[in-house]
């Protein structure tokens, strides 16, 4: 008499648990949804009120709050009438510090996104003598505050600098389109660091061998960088696009030193500042020139998110 011997069925060991598989398991557990869902409802309510504030009376929004709205819905767009078309000097002319915003923001985008390209591909993939000291001198320019260089800028400017055909003088004392010339050329500076520095590090990750295929095929440095970088780092220049245009946008020391008050340089942060009061108690006006003011930048930024991420991961990187 034999006896059978049923086999154990094996059972496969359950992979090795890591510190990143555990923290990825929380974060996608249905406790971390919901608490993550509770802070965008508490993030985004103060902006709520203050959209439901900007169509309410002016009476009603200086005696009671946002939330009484749903108890006693009355809305208007006087606010916004009044912010962008009034002729007051006190509480509209909003639309004219709307396009001065737009003058002053696109070429201060434009500009540094293509000296920052220029000066990136340069450090990385042109040989020349101190090309890393070059580089490390850019890097270290980020830790200086911007408002340490106002002042030489003031002074430089002071001198009369001939800049595309105009005279540049002292700030107090432009009218016109130099006025706009000198809020450019402060921006350009402060954002050439971080630029150079974000596309240096996506350029330098491409494969070298790429670049020195173009090269055998007889591809000058300006082939090679329109046709074959500048598709490859099409994330890393927009995300430096938004968060320059950002910054930019919702400047208001370098515009207020640069270009003054009035509504033929001035933007729209320096009129948001204006229309706040000397007590800052016209709300009406602020909830409605605040929303006014967030509607190109958020036209910008969800149009171009997708490269946001992707252009700031692939540059912190390396460096």
């Amino acid at each position: 008499m034999t006896a059978t011997v049923t086999p154990t069925p094996r059972t496969s060991s359950p992979p090795p648990s890591t510190p990143q598989s555990r923290v990825r398991k929380r974060l996608t557990s249905r406790w971390a949804s919901l608490i993550a869902i509770v802070i965008a409802l508490l993030w985004t309510t103060p902006t709520f009120g203050l959209f439901l504030s900007s169509f309410r009376p002016e009476d009603q929004i200086k005696q009671t709050g946002w939330w009484t709205f749903f108890s006693d819905p009355v809305l208007t767009l006087e606010n916004y009438q009044s912010v962008l078309f009034s002729t007051s000097s006190s509480s509209g002319q909003m639309a004219s510090f709307l396009i001065n915003s737009l003058v002053i923001t696109i070429p201060s985008v434009l500009f540094p996104v293509a000296l920052a390209t220029f000066a990136a591909y340069a450090l990385s993939w042109l040989d020349f003598r101190g090309r890393d000291w070059i580089y490390i001198g850019i890097f270290a320019l980020q830790v200086v505050p911007l408002q340490m260089a106002l002042v030489p800028l003031l002074s430089f400017f002071s001198q009369g600098v001939e800049l595309f055909g105009l005279q540049v003088l002292p700030a107090w004392d432009l009218e016109g389109p130099a006025k706009f010339i000198q809020v450019w050329f402060a921006h350009t500076c402060f954002a050439l660091p971080v630029g150079v520095f974000l596309l240096h590090n996506f350029m330098s990750e491409l494969p070298g061998s790429l670049i020195e295929a173009a090269r055998v095929d007889g591809a000058t440095h300006g082939k090679i960088l329109r046709r074959i970088v500048l598709p490859l780092v099409l994330p890393a220049l927009a995300s430096f696009g938004i968060f320059q245009f950002l910054w930019v946008w919702n400047d208001l020391l370098v515009a207020l030193i640069f270009a003054g008050g009035t509504p033929d340089s001035a933007p729209m942060t320096v009129r948001l500042a204006q229309m706040a009061g000397t007590r800052g108690n016209e709300w009406q006006r602020l909830t409605a020139g605040a929303f006014v003011s967030i509607i190109v930048p958020l036209v910008v930024f969800l149009s171009m998110q997708r490269y946001f991420v992707r252009g700031l991961l692939a540059g912190g990187i390396k460096g």
